[in-house]
């Protein structure tokens, strides 16, 4: 991520030129995006909302990128820096899901193949049972679930041997775990995996029982071995930092506790947690589903390769890709997108998936699609990424490709509606008539889109802020969605 230097302080009259300079005006919809010297007076400026914002928020110029662009003839265009390199935080998920949707396609599903060591006889393996893995980003547990349901479907009841999880279709290298703030509990740092359940994710609902002055604790999914208290005391008071009230510890992964209280004003709230590493939480969850359906099993979890004479059991399937790219962007999963993202390296190579064949893909793909992009860096196609670059003019054309390809239905159903759902629920800017991508990191906000505004027509949008003070570019950007809106 690119820091600007906290600028010293300006005036008003800094703020109004500067930022005015610094547009430019694009001529007709269908013209590239180019950097430019000068705005045009009273077309392409900075409008005043989103100047004032920047301005309150002690944002330079220099630190933010736009794109407005038509997509059909519309009045409006501005643009911004939109050459420059920025890092675009989750909005690069934007590149990863549409590259995908075209290299694999909208029907393309992943398979998580089940396997045996011996031919199962009267309901009774003596042997191995196999996972084999390809990176399935959608088995969650209740499709995992499924898997189990239909292996007990075989008429298999008892395991005497070990869980064996094959996820050598992605190198070790795509699976490190170098989280990018510490915070290793948190699942939007859950890293990659060619056998990645339920993200890896355990979710406890705290549930208040005012009647026995306690919180009830739910975990979903049941992990075996793992134990947790049933309940937390209730305090009163205001909600506030909850997690903190609780006083936490988890020292140990396989017995969190809590030494605190849940405070009442509270209600229900949800804690998701990553606390083991990928091979036990898939044999903790296996262990839990099998036994819960009156299955034996004797043995225990370990990683290795497929034998050449393993016997096939069954096939499951993922959801298709058009439903995991609504996933991955309305809804901002990162270990969605790492997944998706390497499976771009794999498919058709031959070879197992790491970051460098996939970043080899998309810009192959890019070139091909006459997209090329000679600033991209792209580290693990979601954005969770320090070193990822991409200018607002690219984004915006990758945008305006999108718009008028045959990817065009699956793509923009996929992006977050102002208003009403996804990462822009929240967010009543252009509510009901933006379909826009949200990026958040630290000393990153950005926003990057499509708009409808109130004429009918309709834009590309990008907006990218890389400073210190970005988490106070949220008024700006919602600002920039409603001029394009109203104005447009």
């Amino acid at each position: 991520m690119t820091e600007s230097v906290r600028p010293r302080a300006r005036g008003p009259a800094y703020w109004q030129h500067g930022l005015a300079a610094a547009a430019c005006f694009i001529a007709l919809a269908g013209s590239p995006v180019a950097p430019c010297a000068e705005s045009v007076p009273g077309r392409g400026e900075i409008p005043p909302a989103v100047a004032g914002a920047l301005r309150e928020a002690q944002i330079p110029p220099n630190a933010v990128a736009l794109v407005v662009t038509p997509i059909d003839g519309g009045p409006l265009a501005l643009t911004l820096n939109e050459s420059t390199p920025m890092n675009p935080a989750s909005t690069m998920k934007l590149l990863t899901t549409y590259a995908a949707l075209n290299l694999l396609g909208p029907a393309f599903q992943w398979q998580t193949q089940v396997l045996a060591t011996k031919r199962p006889h009267a309901g009774r393996l003596d042997g191995d049972l196999i996972l084999r893995g390809s990176g399935d980003p959608s088995l969650v547990i209740e499709r995992f679930w499924m898997l189990v349901h239909r292996l007990r479907g075989l008429g298999l009841r008892q395991i005497h041997g070990d869980l064996g999880l094959d996820k050598s279709a992605f190198d070790p290298e795509a699976n490190s775990n170098a989280s990018l703030d510490g915070n290793d509990l948190r699942p939007y740092n859950v890293a990659p995996d060619a056998l990645l359940v339920n993200f890896k994710t355990l979710s406890l609902e705290f549930e208040p029982d005012p009647s026995a002055a306690v919180a009830r604790i739910i975990a979903t999914p049941t992990l075996a071995g793992i134990r947790l208290p049933a309940t937390v005391p209730l305090a009163a008071g205001p909600c506030g930092d909850w997690r903190q009230r609780l006083k936490p510890d988890f020292s140990d992964p396989w017995a969190p506790k809590f030494s605190g209280r849940y405070p009442l004003d509270c209600a229900q709230q949800t804690w998701h947690l990553s606390l083991l590493d990928h091979t036990h939480f898939v044999g903790a969850a296996f262990r839990s589903l099998w036994e819960a359906g009156g299955g034996t099993w004797s043995g225990q979890t370990r990683e290795g390769r497929t034998p050449s004479d393993a016997i096939a059991l069954l096939v499951h399937e993922s959801l298709p890709l058009s439903e995991v790219v609504r996933d991955i962007n309305k809804f901002s999963n990162n270990v969605m997108a790492r997944q998706v993202f390497l499976t771009l390296g794999a498919v058709g190579s031959g070879q197992n998936a790491n970051p460098q064949r996939s970043a080899q893909a998309v810009s192959a793909w890019l070139t091909h699609a006459d997209l090329a992009m000679p600033e991209l860096i792209l580290e693990n196609g979601c954005g969770l990424s320090r070193r990822e670059r991409i200018s607002a003019a690219s984004l915006a054309r990758l945008l305006r490709h999108a718009y008028a390809s045959p990817r065009m239905p699956e793509f923009v159903a996929s992006l977050p509606v102002a208003g009403l759902d996804g990462t822009m629920k929240n967010r009543t800017a252009a509510s009901g008539s933006a379909y826009v991508k949200t990026g958040l990191l630290e000393g990153v906000r950005a926003v990057a889109g499509y708009v409808l505004a109130e004429s009918g027509h309709r834009y590309v949008v990008v907006a990218i802020v890389n400073h210190p003070n970005a988490e106070s570019a949220t008024g700006a950007l919602d600002a920039l969605l409603t001029w394009v809106q109203s104005q447009g």
